[in-house]
C-alpha cells in the first residue's frame, strides 16, 4: 500500500511515476485518475485530496484539457453570451487550465486548496478581470454573481457534510443562473476521492428557487475503454424566476 505522499522524496516519486507510466494498461489508467503527472495522495478527506493532490504536481484531471475542456467552454462561452452573463463566481477552479478557454466579463474563482489559488493569482495576475480566494475566508459565503458554477467538482464530494456546505454556497451565489456539470445519480464511485451524487434532488429539497432551463448532454460520453477522453458528466442550466 502506497502510504501519505508527504514520505515520499521526490526522487522516489519521480521513480514511481516512471514506473507507473510504463505499464500499459494500469500506467495510463492511474495518470487518468491523477492528472498528467501521476500522483498518489494517501486519502483521508475530500480537501485534503485536493490539497494535496494539488501540492505535489498534480492538476485538476483530464475534464480540464483536451477535446473534454473545448467542450466545456464552448458550451458555457455560448452560453455567458447568450444571457448576458455579467459576472461568474466558480467554486472549484482548480488549476486554472479550464479558465484559459473561457470569455467571461468578470471572474471570481474559489478552491480549497489554498496553493491552487495562489498559483491561479500568479497565472492571472496579468488579468485584472479575474480573482481567487480559497474557500475558507469569509468571501464564499458572500459572494453574489450572475452566474455561479460548478464544473467537475460535485462527484469528488464524498463527506455528506462538505457536499452539503458546498452545494449551499453554490445555491446562495447565484443571482440569475447556476450552471453544473456533473454526473447526476447516486452511486459510489470507483476510487476514495469519487461519490456520485444526484445533486437535482438536493436542489429541489434545499434549494427549490432553482428551476431547471435544460440540460445538455456530453458530447463525449463516458466510455470505459477510453476514460481520458470521454465523462460521466452532463450540464444543467438552472434559473431563478424573475
Amino acid at each position: 500500500m502506497i502510504g501519505n505522499i508527504s514520505a515520499v522524496s521526490e526522487t522516489a516519486m519521480r521513480r514511481l511515476r516512471q514506473r507507473v507510466g510504463a505499464m500499459p494498461v494500469l500506467g495510463s489508467g492511474l495518470k487518468v485518475l491523477f492528472g498528467r503527472h501521476a500522483v498518489f495522495p494517501h486519502f483521508r478527506s475530500s480537501p485534503a485530496y485536493w490539497d494535496e493532490r494539488y501540492r505535489h504536481g498534480g492538476n485538476s484531471g483530464v475534464g480540464s484539457y483536451g477535446r473534454l475542456a473545448h467542450f466545456k467552454a464552448e458550451t458555457i462561452n455560448r452560453f455567458v453570451e447568450g444571457q448576458r452573463v455579467a459576472s461568474v463566481a466558480e467554486f472549484g477552479c482548480g488549476d486554472g487550465a479550464q479558465l484559459e478557454l473561457a470569455n467571461y466579463p468578470r471572474y471570481t474563482g474559489f478552491d480549497v486548496s489554498s496553493h491552487i489559488v495562489a498559483h491561479c493569482r500568479q497565472k492571472f495576475a496579468h488579468d485584472s478581470s479575474k480573482d481567487f480566494d480559497d474557500l475558507s475566508g469569509s468571501l464564499c459565503e458572500t459572494i453574489q454573481a450572475d452566474l455561479a458554477m460548478s464544473l467537475d467538482v460535485i462527484y469528488h464530494l464524498v463527506e455528506d457534510s462538505t457536499y452539503d456546505r458546498y452545494m449551499r454556497r453554490l445555491a446562495r451565489a447565484g443571482e440569475r443562473f447556476l450552471c453544473i456539470y456533473s454526473s447526476n445519480v447516486s452511486l459510489p464511485g470507483h476510487v476514495p476521492h469519487i461519490r456520485h451524487r444526484c445533486f437535482s434532488d438536493w436542489l429541489e429539497a434545499h434549494a427549490p428557487q432553482w428551476r431547471l432551463m435544460g440540460k445538455i448532454r456530453n458530447a463525449y460520453p463516458h466510455d470505459p475503454a477510453d476514460p481520458d477522453q470521454t465523462s460521466w458528466a452532463d450540464f444543467y442550466f438552472f434559473r431563478r424566476p424573475d
